[in-house]
């Protein structure tokens, strides 16, 4: 623990943001380097809880050290704390940037005051302990001759390499893009998690031993000219290698799927006008968006020439709320867009917990996001529009959007097919040049798994996910594993971390009859966060 009274002698103070309209004027990370003396008063208010919920329960997937780290940063033991937090996380660099933190919904002080601000002091280490070179390149001393494949190079695959290959295996990670990182590289944009931090523990990553191939899809053609990646890749020369999934398991010990859950979920694919140009997933701008940057200028924020979707002069709607919404407002903030509205179909979170919503729970509590200040900032209104339903995509006259008509709904009133009401008179026609698709994904893209002969489970109804038990995570397929949100159906970073290091613990068992390596959460109950 901290001081013994810090959580009375201490209010929270969470690490700001750069100012908003500055910030939206670039692509450079949001945030600011707080003094010492604040993370270390910050870490005094960590208490004496007896049972830390924010390391079990709903709280952290990877069991952090939370309690631990606070109090040695409380104590000015950086490196120390360093060294316990690199315990459980692989990559305290992303989580710190890129987590809800589902630990402060979980500490025990939130009860009846505000949590402690574990997740900018995560940052605030990890940081440091690259500020004073203390994170190293740590290669194993033997190796065991046993190898490994890992498709796809997110969070899940990723922590899985780094585990497999600390046990002294050798390691390969096939990505289809032309860097590794998956979502971390193109999923979340540069001034949310800057790509100069996901390239630097990459190349750790390659200095320990773990070989990355990149513009490698492994499965069928088809599949991947069916994609949202295929066109983005190509055009800026991604020559692609095309991998049988049956070559890996032949050519290696075990093979790991990591793949993601990429395939989206379109609930506007049955409004009139889904066809019309200008309507765009979400997952395709932002890549586009952050791939173009990449190949440009990312301190200017110049994109490279090319088709990125440029929002510049454009009324955009965003369909869909949560961190991909928020973050395809922010980008198109910053490409100067004329106008913003983000649609959601839920009602207004309230302010407080609500009675259903119990600590140690996730608090569903009205929430504002770094691109929802900056939009009422720069436009003079927060973006977002609530209890909306999209009903139609409005033509033209030439086969482009020019507006989307909605309608209000009611929640306290569940008509005969949906838990809602339409309110009658409620019809508006919206003006839109750009609409995004934020509506979440339905699982993995399943070429790959069907070439392999996987069976598939369906976590949340209809989606499919490849099938194998958390913990185990072993497909019906000898020596073929799955892990992270082809595995589980979409969720968090920090979850897929938890999956990887799972998975790394079930294969180094497999493959050798005992293992080191640590078991990750594995006491949490599978809820989907």
């Amino acid at each position: 623990m901290g001081k013994p009274t810090g959580f009375k002698d201490y209010p929270r103070q969470a690490v700001p943001y750069r100012d908003p309209l500055t910030r939206a004027g670039d692509f450079l990370e949001i945030y600011t380097n707080p003094p010492e003396e604040q993370l270390r008063t910050q870490g005094a208010r960590c208490m004496d809880c007896g049972v830390p919920f924010c390391q079990s329960n709903t709280g952290c997937p990877i069991d952090n050290l939370i309690p631990e780290w606070n109090d040695l940063v409380y104590q000015g033991r950086w490196r120390e704390a360093l060294d316990r937090l690199h315990k459980t996380n692989n990559f305290p660099e992303f989580t710190g940037r890129a987590c809800p933190a589902p630990c402060e919904g979980a500490c025990v002080l939130g009860i009846t005051n505000p949590p402690v601000t574990i997740k900018n002091i995560e940052n605030a280490i990890i940081d440091r302990g690259f500020a004073e070179d203390w994170v190293k390149p740590q290669p194993p001393s033997y190796r065991t001759g046993k190898r490994i494949a890992i498709v796809g190079s997110g969070p899940a695959g990723l922590a899985a390499a780094a585990q497999l290959n600390k046990a002294g295996h050798s390691v390969t990670v096939y990505e289809r893009a032309d860097r590794i990182g998956g979502l971390l590289m193109y999923g979340i944009p540069n001034m949310k998690l800057d790509k100069r931090v996901v390239e630097r523990r990459v190349n750790l990553l390659r200095d320990e031993g773990v070989d990355f191939v990149t513009c490698a899809h492994v499965g069928r053609e088809e599949d991947f000219a069916a994609g949202h990646m295929t066109q983005i890749m190509q055009e800026r020369g991604c020559e692609m290698q095309f991998i049988d999934p049956q070559k890996l398991v032949d050519d290696n010990d075990t093979v790991l799927l990591a793949t993601g859950a990429t395939k989206p979920f379109d609930p506007t694919g049955r409004c009139p006008g889904r066809e019309l140009d200008g309507i765009y997933l979400a997952m395709d701008f932002l890549t586009r968006n952050t791939k173009s940057l990449l190949d440009g200028n990312m301190e200017t924020g110049q994109q490279a020439e090319g088709d990125y979707l440029s929002a510049k002069g454009k009324n955009v709607i965003v369909i869909g709320g949560g961190d991909t919404g928020a973050d395809c407002i922010g980008t198109s903030l910053r490409h100067g867009a004329k106008s913003i509205a983000n649609f959601e179909l839920l009602d207004v979170p309230p302010a407080e917990r609500a009675d259903n919503n119990p600590w140690p729970q996730w608090p569903r509590v009205y929430r504002v996001d770094y691109s929802h200040a900056e939009t009422e900032a720069k436009m003079g209104d927060d973006p977002r529009q609530y209890n909306v339903l999209t009903k139609e995509f409005v033509d033209d006259g030439n086969g482009r959007i020019s507006g989307v008509k909605t309608v209000t709904v009611d929640w306290s009133k569940p008509g005969e097919k949906a838990p809602f009401s339409e309110v009658p008179g409620s019809e508006k026609i919206w003006p839109a040049d750009l609409v995004f698709l934020a509506t979440g994904f339905v699982g993995p893209e399943l070429g790959v798994g069907e070439m392999l002969g996987l069976e598939t489970q369906n976590p949340r109804g209809n989606w499919q996910t490849f099938a194998a038990e958390h913990g185990q995570f072993a497909s019906n397929l000898e020596g073929v594993f799955a892990a992270g949100d082809c595995r589980r159906g979409q969720s968090l970073v920090v979850w897929a971390i938890n999956e990887g290091r799972g998975a790394a613990r079930a294969i180094d068992e497999y493959l050798m009859e005992t293992t080191t390596l640590p078991a990750p959460g594995l006491n949490l109950p599978q809820q989907v966060v």
